[in-house]
């Protein structure tokens, strides 16, 4: 049985000797094989218990596997490039473009896995609860711009089997050709490091910016677009660079506040203002959050009036009286005083006259509340002119309303019947 086993081992070799081709096949068949089952091997076995033991301490992650899994790789390319050459009867020039293009293989996986590193890095970066304030992805992008440059002149300098050194040379020609082709990648550079240094933005700020048709939260910053959600829950993708070169709103200062502002305008029907009678200063006493204004505004008009009015016993027809305007405005602020959801000291609060206008004569709130969130703050916004539109007729005031068809029909009816 072996003597057997000896000839047809003696008779594969001499039918290789007679035929070189398949000698320099089957070689190529084994060198193949061993790079195939060396790949499983690493990719099976030691990445694998690697995953598994860094799984065990607590320190491994899915991204760093396939970090781990992309190098291996390199395992059967190296294989590959080191023992072709041992291939018999390989021509010399085939040699050179497989040890090339294994070369050129190995710079493509390292520059990947790499760029997954990188990506590691900032993912674990943003875990800190401060990374939304100093965002990296920007230099992250450009870092992997350079080493995917480097590795493309050294895979290009490693196929044609020259220095890269003289492609780095020739560059120095392209240099006016290559800023034209990433000058907006150099813009989006700079306007990232302007942005990180002054905090213009940050992820989660509520931006406005009207030119372009953006308002919402921003969601994303990276090196050439910021991304913002607007508040109908469509994305908005804006240069980066658009954040230095035009003007925008950054809400943030208001959200850090605890209180967004309330600065709008009841509008007064002019025609409705006039002096306090006796019988509507008795009526408005009843309210309690004027307790104390009656007494300490008729003083005070009475002392002007003694000093300044000297006919009449004071009763001239210049002399100082109760409005109900006045009023009403002296009871609005009482009113928001008295409102816990206003900030009361901190920030500014007042009610105030406004220049007339066509539509009346504005009585503007300007107030904050103490709390940013949307629906709460128009909430306490909607609840305070609720309550001072129903309460004006009782000073006597009118909420001016511009003429609807009901009204003119209304006018006509009474000319008919007239």
């Amino acid at each position: 049985m072996q003597e057997e086993m000896q000839e047809e081992m003696l008779s594969w070799l001499d039918m290789l000797n007679e035929h070189p081709q398949l000698e320099t096949l089957a070689a190529l068949i084994g060198l193949v094989a061993i790079a195939m089952l060396a790949n499983w091997l690493v990719k099976h076995i030691l990445v694998r218990g690697f995953y598994t033991l860094l799984s065990r301490i607590g320190g491994a992650q899915h991204n760093d596997f396939g970090v781990v899994k992309r190098l291996s790789n390199i395992v059967p390319a190296l294989i590959i490039s080191s023992s072709i050459a041992l291939v018999p009867g390989l021509p010399a020039a085939a040699v050179t473009v497989i040890k090339n293009v294994s070369g050129g293989f190995i710079i493509l996986t390292i520059a990947l896995a790499l760029g997954a590193v990188l990506e590691i890095i900032n993912m674990l970066y943003m875990r800190r609860q401060s990374a939304h304030l100093k965002p990296i992805k920007g230099y992250i992008q450009i870092i992997k711009i350079v080493i995917y440059a480097l590795a493309t002149i050294l895979i290009v300098a490693t196929l044609i089997d020259r220095s890269p050194l003289i492609l780095l040379s020739g560059l120095g020609a392209m240099a006016a050709v290559l800023m034209l082709i990433f000058q907006d990648t150099l813009l989006s550079l700079v306007a990232s490091v302007q942005i990180s240094s002054g905090d213009l933005i940050r992820v989660g700020d509520w931006v406005e910016m009207p030119q372009l048709n953006a308002d919402g939260d921003v969601i994303d910053i990276a090196l050439h677009t910021v991304r913002i959600q607007n508040w109908d829950k469509t994305i908005t993708s804006i240069p980066t660079k658009r954040f230095i070169s035009d003007s925008f709103k950054n809400w943030r200062g208001m959200q850090e506040s605890g209180g967004r502002r309330i600065k709008r305008s009841l509008f007064i029907d002019q025609h409705s203002i006039h002096f306090l009678t006796q019988e509507e200063l008795e009526h408005l006493k009843g309210f309690n959050l004027l307790d104390g204004y009656f007494d300490a505004k008729l003083n005070e008009l009475s002392k002007w009036n003694e000093k300044h009015i000297k006919s009449n016993a004071g009763h001239s027809l210049d002399s100082r009286k109760l409005t109900n305007i006045g009023t009403f405005r002296a009871y609005v602020e009482k009113y928001i005083q008295n409102n816990p959801s206003i900030h009361q000291t901190e920030m500014t609060l007042m009610v105030r006259q406004l220049s007339p206008t066509s539509e009346g004569l504005p009585i503007e709130i300007y107030c904050f509340t103490n709390t940013t969130a949307w629906t709460q703050y128009e909430a306490i916004q909607s609840d305070i002119f609720d309550h001072l539109l129903a309460i004006a007729p009782e000073f006597n005031l009118r909420v001016y309303q511009a003429p609807s068809g009901s009204d003119m029909r209304a006018l006509s009816q009474q000319h008919n019947s007239h």
